[in-house]
């Protein structure tokens, strides 16, 4: 008869392994899932670095592209701006040019004394117009010869001169702005051979004196 220890009872034998009755079981799945998840954002972190990366250069390249393209624009539009100014200055001054016979008609009907009554108005609003498109005239007696805008027609030698001179013009030249349309049509005369600039410039100095005792 085997004796009993009170208040002892011998506990089954539980496999290893097993749940005990009336214990919950231990989620194990849980703790083995949180180690990879750690090493699975950082590879996703990476990715998505790399992907924004990407973004971001081929946003540069864009704003690059756009940049050139816009710099090309506005190249091109002041070409076409420049063109289309030249184009036009070229057909006024060609207009122009048609029109300078008739200014010298009326230069001479001028001179003459013969610029009156309704050829008179005609002919001041013909200036007027011309003038309006930008056309000037040019060229004045006593002025130095510049051969890029004086076309000596006459030359001759003055005692009273110390440079090649305009002293005659025989017809006036013509411009729109810096473009030289017809040059002034000159007679020019040069300082006598041998004498000295400042012997011409006394004399000339002498001639103003006496015409001015003689006005007196």
């Amino acid at each position: 008869m085997t004796e009993e220890t009170p208040g002892f009872e011998e506990e089954p034998d539980v496999p290893s392994g097993a749940t005990p009755d009336g214990a919950e079981p231990k989620d194990t799945s849980s703790a083995k899932k949180e180690e990879p998840s750690s090493a699975g954002d950082a590879v996703e972190t990476v990715g998505l670095t790399a992907q924004l990366d990407q973004v971001r250069m081929a946003l540069n390249e864009r704003t690059g592209d756009l940049q050139r393209l816009q710099a090309e624009y506005q190249n091109y539009r002041r070409r076409v701006e420049r063109d289309r100014a030249t184009v036009k200055e070229i057909a006024v001054a060609n207009l122009l040019s048609e029109l300078l016979p008739v200014l010298d008609d009326i230069g001479r009907a001028r001179d003459h004394g013969e610029l009156v009554g309704g050829f008179k108005s005609v002919a001041e609003s013909l200036e007027t117009v011309v003038a309006k498109l930008g056309l000037q005239q040019f060229g004045k007696e006593g002025e130095p010869f510049d051969p890029t805008i004086h076309e000596a027609l006459m030359h001759s030698y003055a005692p009273d001169v110390t440079e090649t001179t305009c002293v005659a013009i025989l017809q006036p030249g013509y411009r729109i702005g810096d473009r030289t349309i017809r040059p002034a049509r000159v007679a020019v005369a040069e300082p006598q051979p041998g004498a000295s600039p400042a012997a011409a410039k006394e004399e000339k100095a002498s001639d103003e004196e006496s015409g001015g005792d003689e006005e007196v």
